[in-house]
């Protein structure tokens, strides 16, 4: 018997979220249905928000300081659902995963060092780098098909090893699990990368921020699990943000064994102040990683059948669009290429004709053509309307 509502829809609009309020700036019209950037149409775990209600009743908001409490519920969250170990001074707090990236980026290299992304890949990974004038270099990801046919990615390992050796990369921005895409890569390739880093001297950011979305049984295999050379090389960025749908927190947390990694970037963080978190950050973190198991449980259960319900309704009513089934994430990569459109005609296609707003696939660089990401959490019947806007707007 399930517990939480996901099924009701919840009124956004007017309440100043990115998704629903921006899309006129983003899109150039507010008249369409967004499934773009990816947080949930769900509401919050109810613990969540009654220990922010309890802490807001106390009327004085001063500064604060987190609790050990909140520390251990991140390191006991990390061996439970992951059998990951952290130490307490492992762990630091940054304010958004992004960020961390930006801070790591910013201390390991500098103007003109080479950084490794692995497109299609989530779109910062390119936009942080380059703006702060590094050299992107990219590693594409590698498609085939399944033995049913199915479009799927794979690492090109071989490529890696001629970038880190010839290209003298200093860093390289690992998506796991990887977003657009939803693959959870496997141990012996993480394996594989680590040791190609600490070969050639490369930093890795593992960027895990999808790591608890995870479906259908998939285990996670954190980067730092991957092999003792992991840890040696290694940045990981987590979050409870997407896993429970309150990125306004701006609550995230990052990973680092090296003490000659950690200790000076630890440093620079704290005297910069920023690894400085409200009490909003880390008491809704604590309460999320505290009580929300179950919730989160019964939310990817929904995912995975809106998952299926796509799958479904794809395969019934828009045989040229083949969604990617995710190991992670309620992202769904979709293959609109059997349509025949450029990628402008597709755009046009789903936001002139359908009225629905998703991320174009060229938005996460090479390989990205004929793709769009469809977030899909949301209640369902607001997911087969889009969806039924979707099949109108190709028959005609």
């Amino acid at each position: 018997m399930t517990k939480y509502d996901f099924d009701t829809p919840v009124e956004r609009c007017g309440t100043h979220c990115m998704k629903y309020d921006c899309l006129a700036q983003t899109f150039g019209t507010d008249r369409l249905f967004p499934m773009w950037i990816a947080d949930m149409d769900f509401c919050v775990c109810p613990d969540i928000a009654d220990a922010l209600a309890h802490r807001l009743a106390h009327r004085v908001y001063g500064y604060s300081s987190p609790s050990d409490s909140y520390w251990q519920s991140i390191i006991n969250w990390l061996q439970r659902r992951h059998g990951l170990t952290v130490s307490r001074q492992e762990l630091a707090f940054v304010p958004g995963v992004v960020r961390g990236i930006a801070y790591a980026l910013n201390f390991f290299t500098a103007p003109g060092d080479g950084v490794v992304i692995q497109p299609p890949v989530y779109h910062p990974f390119r936009i942080v780098p380059e703006g702060n004038g590094r050299r992107v270099i990219d590693n594409p990801l590698e498609e085939y098909r399944d033995e049913q046919g199915r479009t799927r990615y794979r690492m090109d390992l071989e490529g890696l090893e001629r970038i880190f050796r010839d290209e003298k990369p200093r860093m390289m921005i690992l998506c796991n699990p990887h977003n657009p895409a939803g693959i959870q890569w496997d141990a012996d390739t993480l394996a594989t990368v680590a040791r190609l880093a600490k070969k050639y001297g490369v930093i890795v950011i593992s960027d895990e921020i999808h790591s608890d979305l995870m479906l259908r049984h998939t285990r996670h295999v954190p980067f730092l699990s991957s092999c003792p050379e992991a840890a040696e090389v290694s940045i990981t960025f987590g979050a409870p943000s997407k896993t429970f749908n309150i990125a306004g927190f701006e609550s995230s947390w990052m990973v680092v064994k090296n003490p000659e990694l950690r200790d000076p970037f630890y440093h620079w963080m704290e005297v910069n102040e920023f690894s400085s978190p409200s009490f909003v950050a880390w008491m809704g973190a604590e309460a999320a990683y505290t009580h929300g198991e179950r919730w989160l449980d019964e939310a990817l259960e929904y995912i995975e059948s809106n998952v299926e319900a796509v799958e479904s309704y794809c395969a019934e009513n828009l045989p040229c669009i083949k969604p990617l089934r995710p190991e992670a994430s309620f992202l769904v990569w979709l293959d609109c290429r059997e349509l025949g459109l450029t990628q402008e005609e597709l755009v046009k296609l789903f936001l002139d004709k359908a009225h629905l707003a998703l991320n174009s696939g060229t938005m996460f660089g090479h390989g990205g053509e004929g793709f769009m990401r469809l977030n899909v959490g949301l209640p369902r019947v607001k997911l087969l309307e889009a969806l039924d806007h979707l099949r109108d707007a190709l028959a005609e």
